[in-house]
């Protein structure tokens, strides 16, 4: 009779906060087991952690703090080439072979779902990437998320990493006859899931890279599989991993903190400098304007240096360009500029200046850090674009979209708006895209990709321009340039890991 009364008493620990507690204990103590034995583990199925490694590699821009979370012997963090890299994992056995694999690198131990976790960082301690691993046995996945927002500054990018859920049978059947990692019970998340709490965490799921359908190497056919098929949009769904990047949603910044340069792109565009400057609102706490002048045979110099004495209360600069394409004139002003937000107005006004402030408004809110203005949103007038142009631009939005993982209705519209620190990490990537970008249109968006920089859409209303003649001609032959570059950010988006 007392086994049964005190029953009750004896299953207490099984339920509540002491069951989880309990599976945190259980994993812990398997990988204390297994410890001496997973780097064998590892080097059995080195083809895979190479494709994982190259992936990683592509994601996290080199010399950054990274931290990894869950880290396991520190290969991926190895992997990586960062200034400061600090790893974290719950078995103190794992965390001693990483340390004494890596002495360059910082290891701790700590459950990522605990309270304890904060008490391995100083204070104000920030990292550039997370690297989430093996979030397949975190008891609490969304307490592990909240507890990594204190270590995110506004441009930090968190990678998880986990298995695809179809992959469960394959995966239980590879632990069993010993070809991989035997591993505790497992959450089995799906990228929505992994979307979701990442929301519920105050984060924002941007993009899921799929990879490895075939984890063990065949001559031939494991290249065609892992480097071609896997980057296709319906094969990819059968990827055995994915890596969801997310970025922390930050608070809003108060525009009147914020400084803005506006860099005005002109080629002959003397008839409409002073019209841009007195159409031009106020922007943040001070409003720059540049004007580019891409070495103008009518004047366009001279009337800057006019309507710059006539408006002597405005902020305006004149730069000259150096002749050679668009790209290069903006380029020009955005190295130029000393606001925190960089914004581009193409001379001709066809994009009207008093929507600026929408732009503004998207990157202060922090909705997004790269704005695209969408001209094929409104209705067009006739005349104001022609049907080769804007046929052109709705099979390079489709193709854009693609490629960038994000949503982009209109490539070429002037009109684009990013932080100047984030203009910083693309410029390193100029020129390297294959094809040289004569608008510099492409190039932003690839870097911004690249970055996993958070694009959004703004529609914007499209006028016929009143002065001067479009430099958009040629259409066959931009037609061309524009699809190599879509091949070669193809080849460097998603071939290049």
């Amino acid at each position: 009779m007392e086994a049964v009364l005190n029953e009750p008493e004896a299953k207490k620990g099984t339920w509540g906060p002491a069951a989880l507690e309990q599976r945190r204990e259980r994993s812990r103590n398997h990988l204390a087991k297994i410890a001496g034995r997973r780097e064998g583990w590892i080097d059995r199925n080195r083809y895979y952690y190479e494709l994982l490694n190259r992936l990683l590699r592509f994601l996290v821009e080199p010399q950054k703090r990274v931290l990894s979370v869950r880290c396991g012997t520190g290969n991926l963090l190895a992997n990586v080439q960062s200034t400061e890299g600090k790893g974290v994992d719950i078995c103190p056995e794992i965390v001693e072979i990483a340390q004494q694999r890596n002495p360059s690198l910082e290891f701790a131990v700590a459950f990522p779902d605990k309270e304890e976790f904060r008490t391995v960082f100083e204070p104000e301690e920030k990292f550039d990437y997370i690297l989430f691993n093996d979030i397949g046995d975190t008891v609490d996945v969304l307490q592990a998320l909240r507890n990594l927002k204190p270590l995110c500054r506004r441009h930090t990018r968190i990678l998880v990493i986990t298995y695809n859920h179809l992959w469960e049978p394959l995966v239980t059947f590879a632990e069993w006859i010993g070809m991989k990692v035997p591993r505790t019970e497992q959450n089995w998340l799906s990228t929505l899931d992994i979307a979701n709490l990442l929301k519920l965490a105050g984060f924002e799921a941007l993009e899921t890279h799929r990879l490895v359908i075939l984890p063990k190497y065949v001559p031939l056919v494991s290249a065609f599989l892992n480097r071609f098929c896997a980057r296709l949009p319906l094969l990819k769904r059968l990827c055995m991993t994915q890596v969801v990047v997310g970025r922390l949603l930050p608070p809003p910044v108060p525009k009147e903190e914020l400084s803005v340069s506006v860099i005005v792109p002109c080629k002959n565009e003397r008839g409409n400098i002073e019209d841009a400057v007195q159409r031009m609102p106020q922007l943040g706490r001070q409003t720059e304007i540049i004007f580019c002048d891409d070495q103008s045979t009518d004047g366009t110099a001279e009337e800057v240096l006019r309507v710059q004495s006539l408006f002597s209360d405005r902020d305006i600069r004149l730069e000259r360009g150096p002749g050679v394409a668009k790209s290069r004139n903006v380029w020009t002003g955005f190295g130029a500029a000393t606001g925190d937000i960089l914004m581009i107005l193409d001379a001709d006004l066809t994009t009207i200046p008093e929507e600026l402030p929408y732009f503004v408004d998207v990157i202060a809110s922090g909705q997004a850090e790269f704005v695209n203005g969408s001209r094929l949103v409104y209705p067009v007038p006739k005349g104001a674009m022609t049907t080769a142009n804007m046929l052109g631009n709705k099979f390079f939005s489709i193709a854009f979209t693609y490629l960038l993982g994000q949503p982009v209705k209109d490539t070429l519209c002037g009109t684009k708006a990013l932080w100047r620190s984030d203009w910083a990490r693309i410029k390193p990537m100029l020129g390297s895209w294959g094809v040289e970008d004569r608008w510099g249109d492409y190039e932003l968006l690839f870097g911004a990709a690249k970055l996993n920089l958070k694009i959004l859409d703004l529609p914007v209303h499209y006028q016929e321009r009143i002065y001067g003649s479009t430099k958009m001609t040629r259409v066959f032959r931009n037609g061309l340039i524009m699809l190599k570059m879509c091949w070669h950010g193809f080849l460097k988006l998603k071939l290049g890991y």
